[in-house]
């Protein structure tokens, strides 16, 4: 009789929740000012801020702690529509997320601006780059978006990095100990994408191979992921 083959563990992509509390927010150096605006509400120095920073960066995490303070409704830019300006703005809050180069339509931010102004409404927009990067045909749009303080998040410090490790692999209820943290700190490039594609990596893998997360199981996939290591 031939021997059995072994059935392959599969890791099942699961959902797993982001902890998006004032008090699950990590604070440091490459933050403070971003927070400061934040918890600095409504003594803003202008009806509408942006905060501009790199993927994973803590952006949507400031965002909701906004929206839960000022009562703000959150949409995307790219879904934002001429006719729904008037009903995202209803409460006199918006958390605009993730504005991107020619992913959004012009008239309607253009619209939202106005309409903020108009009813002394809040606007907090988030961004990977800055208004200066956006190629926006409408020239008064163009003149508006450049126009408002923006506050950028900048990478992280190597105390900020290793909590950030810790925070991504407890939201996935992964135990670790210090000796994987110090690991992946000093083994991948120091940001928050990477951070989080690592544990990510982690978590999948070890779940498909039936092994606890050690140093060990991170050195081999780091390894394989890229041969210097």
């Amino acid at each position: 009789m031939a021997g059995r083959v072994q059935p392959r563990q599969l890791a099942f992509a699961l959902p797993h929740a982001e902890s998006l509390g004032r008090d699950n927010f990590l604070e440091g150096p490459a933050n403070a000012a971003a927070l400061a605006l934040i918890d600095g509400w409504p003594d803003w120095p202008n009806r509408v801020m942006l905060l501009v920073g790199p993927e994973g960066s803590g952006k949507s995490h400031l965002a909701a702690i906004w929206a839960e303070q000022a009562g703000a409704r959150l949409t995307s830019a790219h879904a934002l529509t001429v006719a729904e300006v008037p009903g995202a703005l209803a409460t006199g809050a918006l958390v605009v997320e993730d504005l991107k180069p020619q992913q959004f339509d012009e008239r309607a931010l253009f619209h939202l601006l106005n309409l903020t102004r108009e009813e002394q409404a809040y606007v907090l927009i988030t961004a990977r780059e800055p208004p200066s990067a956006l190629a926006v045909e409408l020239r008064d749009l163009r003149s508006r978006l450049r126009a408002i303080p923006t506050v950028s998040l900048l990478p992280p410090d190597d105390q900020l990095f290793r909590a950030l490790i810790v925070k991504f692999c407890a939201d996935r209820q992964m135990l670790i100990d210090e000796a994987v943290v110090s690991f992946l700190a000093t083994r991948i490039e120091r940001s928050f994408a990477a951070a989080r594609q690592a544990v990510e990596l982690l978590d999948s893998e070890a779940l498909r191979l039936g092994r606890p997360v050690t140093r060990a199981l991170a050195a081999e996939l780091l390894r394989d992921a890229d041969p210097q290591v």
